[in-house]
């Protein structure tokens, strides 16, 4: 029979390959290069003074799925 305090090695491996879990879905799932250039773009358009905030603002709503 296990004792006690194999309960609680079981808990910390648990949490640790949780961790591990999350860190490596992070990892994996870079953001995609298109829709960076795309509002780096924009981005560069803003600041050389082309489009203004409001218009920023909007097109970058647009460009990142309208809040999806």
């Amino acid at each position: 029979m296990l004792g006690m305090g194999s309960g609680w090695v079981m808990i910390l491996l648990s949490l640790g390959v949780l961790a591990i879990a999350l860190v490596g879905l992070f990892a994996w799932n870079p953001p995609r290069p298109g829709r960076l250039g795309a509002e780096q773009v924009l981005a560069d358009r803003f600041a050389r003074g082309e489009i203004d905030a409001e218009e920023y603002q909007q097109r970058l709503y647009t460009l990142r799925g309208a809040g999806h």
